[in-house]
């Protein structure tokens, strides 16, 4: 019985890591220009400026979420394609997918 149970576990172990790593590898390749600072391969949120209007410039291959809150919390208001340019108005931060 114990032997069966250590045999499950380490399947179990194996397929969590299998499933978790090829995710967490991913980044967009190329930049993402966030109120004027390159961002070279990115992943994960930015913020935008406060006091500024932001500006995002998506010169990645993916696409970037534009959120209404901060730490990529709250609505999607918008999405920047790769090659386009946004000009978020009120909006808290970025999430590169």
């Amino acid at each position: 019985m114990r032997r069966m149970a250590r045999v499950l576990g380490a399947c179990v172990a194996a397929a969590t890591l299998a499933l978790a790593a090829p995710g967490s590898a991913y980044a967009a390749h190329g930049f993402l220009v966030v109120d004027g600072v390159a961002h070279e391969d990115p992943s994960g949120c930015f913020p935008l400026g406060d006091f500024v209007p932001p500006v995002v410039s998506n010169h990645t291959d993916a696409i970037a979420e534009v959120h209404s809150g901060p730490d990529c919390t709250g609505q999607v208001t918008w999405l920047i394609y790769p090659g386009e340019t946004y000009r978020p108005n009120g909006s808290g931060s970025v999430f590169v997918l």
